[in-house]
């Protein structure tokens, strides 16, 4: 898989560019005062239908762009061929679509927004961060929750987990700066040998200049993120704002309104603020590995 292919050679992905051209028609359709009722009609489709469009939740078909196009008025030959480009960008398969039986449509989601990220802030309090796990930490994890499927299940689980690592290896790759609760190093997962080999591996991930890591420790007590873990992705495109991931057992809350968002950045700048800072962290994982 080449870093090309994994990143999104338009440097987005088809996730991010059906919300950017969700975004687009959108704004086209409030500036002419159409209403999504008439949008859906045009398409032969549904108010709903428009709703889920022009939130990039799904697909798009040409033809219903071009018939919205041709309802809201645009005419100009160069945005046209634009914004059909950008259809057929949006339409095409993501990287992980070789895995799209063992993906949920909602983490499906996700990693087309992963990819297309700038900087990944993240809070977790039970395991390490997916895009920091060796493959022996990913696959006991993986064992936490799909026990009972066969191993060719669940080796390919391990290397859709391996392949989203690849992100932080390439040119543009995104800032990861992750915040892990002091738990997170204390916990076996997968037994002493795995924890031990995950810590040693954070602690090289230290001088990695792309990643900035940091630990909330016992000692802190409550703290901004008591609620649970998140994470908050940003993307190089002006017209995609922040957004918010929460991961659920079953399903995953995505939220991009701006007073949600806000608060969540406060959260996490005052998380930053409050974890050790991460010229410690190397200090507090050989703590951790002396421990174990």
């Amino acid at each position: 898989m080449s870093a090309a292919h994994h990143r999104g050679e338009s440097g987005g992905g088809p996730i991010v560019r059906r919300m950017q051209l969700g975004g687009r028609l959108r704004a086209l359709r409030e500036v002419r005062g159409v209403t999504r009722d008439e949008a859906g009609w045009t398409i032969r489709g549904s108010e709903s239908k428009i709703s889920r469009m022009e939130l990039g939740r799904v697909g798009f078909k040409e033809r219903d762009v071009a018939d919205l196009l041709k309802l809201y008025g645009v005419e100009d030959p160069v945005e046209l061929a634009e914004m059909l480009a950008l259809a057929r960008a949006a339409n095409a398969p993501g990287w992980w679509s070789q895995y799209s039986d063992l993906l949920p449509p909602w983490f499906q989601n996700y990693l087309g927004l992963e990819e297309a990220a700038t900087l990944i802030r993240t809070y977790e309090v039970q395991f390490v961060p997916g895009l920091l796990q060796t493959e022996a930490y990913a696959r006991s994890v993986i064992l936490l929750g799909h026990s009972q499927k066969d191993a060719r299940e669940l080796d390919r689980r391990v290397e859709l987990r391996m392949a989203r690592k690849r992100i932080l290896g390439i040119p543009d790759a995104p800032r990861l700066w992750a915040v892990i609760d002091e738990a997170v190093l204390r916990r076996p997962i997968g037994g002493r040998e795995v924890l031990r080999e995950q810590v040693e591996e954070l602690l090289e991930l230290t001088e990695h200049p792309k990643v900035r890591l940091q630990v909330m420790p016992f000692w802190s007590g409550g703290h901004a993120a008591a609620g649970g873990a998140f994470t908050i992705l940003r993307f190089p495109l002006r017209d995609l704002p922040d957004m918010v991931y929460i991961e659920q057992l079953t399903s995953a809350i995505y939220l991009d309104k701006q007073d949600d968002v806000d608060r969540y950045l406060a959260a996490v700048g005052r998380l930053f603020i409050e974890a050790e800072p991460p010229d410690r962290t190397p200090d507090i994982l050989r703590d951790a590995l002396n421990q174990i």
